[in-house]
């Protein structure tokens, strides 16, 4: 059973602004929930929030070759 699909022929540029705010939103996520938390499991949170971050700039990075800015 597949309970999500992406739309076959979507624009490239659709497909990278939507993962763009995927990690924008994961990495908001992760930093308040690494407030609520301490010690180990914190660090953890950050470390995840690091790696979206990374995710985020790639394809910001993508998005701008993709569909540059005028």
């Amino acid at each position: 059973m597949t309970l999500f699909t992406v739309t076959p022929n979507t624009p490239t540029e659709t497909l990278i602004i939507n993962s763009y705010e995927t990690f924008s939103c994961v990495s908001t996520l992760l930093l308040d929930l690494s407030e609520m938390l301490d010690g180990k499991h914190r660090d953890i949170a950050l470390a995840i929030h690091q790696l979206s971050e990374l995710g985020v700039m790639l394809v910001s990075h993508a998005l701008d070759h993709e569909a540059p800015q005028i």
